[in-house]
């Protein structure tokens, strides 16, 4: 008795692949048999040709079994990805974005300037884009730099976003902001991981780039 076979029986899929790969190995020899009956006995199959054509079936035998082991591998990751995905429900993480997180004692973002700069000015805006207010943070050099915000008398569940204008005398510094969100659940649409995030947009693995 196949005692893998008890503890995890085929899937219907693999059934079928195992039914669809044993009907063309019957069919393949069956047409084998007809064609060594009906040979010419004058110049009968030779050996190297027998033996040709016996190994054409194992190839294809071969690939049909490996399609379906590397269909299984397949979904084993993805079942793998998912589970480890959903350590992360609960969880702060960073990702490239514009959009201010807001916290109950104000907000905080983050942003990366390319090089140092004189002059750095964050404007806090709507989701339209209308600058509502400008945190003035002076000089700062290349790398990663934080800013927090009150947010006196504004809506917490207001979506505001920010963008943030740097200066090296009259020439501006490039600088990416980031956001802080956090995960909700774990979707595997498409096959793909990805995160649903409490600000309702989903983010896939590659996207985060810390996680608290």
């Amino acid at each position: 008795m196949d005692v893998g076979a008890v503890i995890n029986p085929p899937t219907p899929k693999e059934k079928a692949a195992t039914s669809k790969s044993q009907e063309n190995q019957d069919r393949f020899l069956t047409l084998l048999v007809a064609q060594m009956k009906n040979q010419d006995p004058m110049n009968p199959m030779e050996n190297a040709q027998l033996t040709t054509q016996i190994a054409q079936i194992q190839t294809v035998t071969g690939v049909e079994n490996l399609n379906t082991n590397i269909e299984k591998l397949v979904s084993q990751t993805q079942q793998a990805q998912a589970f480890q995905g959903v350590a992360m429900v609960g969880h702060d993480v960073t990702l490239e974005g514009s959009r201010l997180a807001i916290k109950s004692d104000g907000a905080e973002g983050s942003f990366k300037l390319e090089g140092p700069a004189d002059q750095v000015r964050v404007h806090i805006t709507t989701a339209a884009g209308t600058v509502i207010d400008t945190v003035d943070l002076g000089a700062a050099g290349s790398g990663t730099h934080s800013f927090g915000w009150p947010r006196a008398g504004i809506n917490p569940n207001a979506e505001l976003h920010f963008k943030v204008e740097a200066l090296r005398g009259s020439k501006p510094v490039s600088a990416t902001t980031y956001t802080r969100d956090t995960v909700v659940a774990v979707t595997t649409q498409g096959g793909k991981l990805g995160f649903q995030l409490a600000s309702g947009a989903t983010a896939g693995a590659d996207a985060i780039l810390s996680v608290d």
